[in-house]
């Protein structure tokens, strides 16, 4: 990846290209189904990771769906596109992304996601 870093952590792909954090379970990462917003201001690796969790726990019966985590990293917060890829030939169910659009919009997963990730002072 040129211009970026790339490490393995128990089976997941962190990848950093300069504002830029991709963490996903197989590469290339591709998104055949996503939703995006935006938070405040966080630590990207430690989001990335608890909605991953999440995003695994909602749609791990799912079959050969693997999650994908995009933060991009700016001035005012960060804009999260979450979302995964399937390793298997089957539909995408039609309301998936509606899903995890629901998923990012929580008040009670962004709080929790936030307190885990926010920037702290040092």
């Amino acid at each position: 990846m040129p211009g970026g870093t790339h490490k393995a952590r128990g089976g997941w792909h962190e990848l950093r290209d300069g504002a830029r954090f991709t963490l996903a379970r197989h590469l290339p990462a591709r998104f055949d189904v996503s939703a995006e917003a935006c938070l405040p201001l966080a630590r990207a690796s430690r989001l990335a990771r608890q909605i991953r969790q999440d995003l695994w726990r909602e749609f791990r019966g799912l079959r050969g769906f693997s999650p994908v985590i995009l933060i991009d990293v700016r001035e005012e917060g960060v804009c999260v596109k979450a979302g995964g890829q399937f390793l298997v030939s089957a539909p995408v169910p039609a309301n998936l992304s509606d899903r995890i659009q629901a998923l990012l919009d929580s008040p009670a997963h962004r709080a929790r996601w936030l307190t885990w990730a926010r920037e702290r002072a040092l």
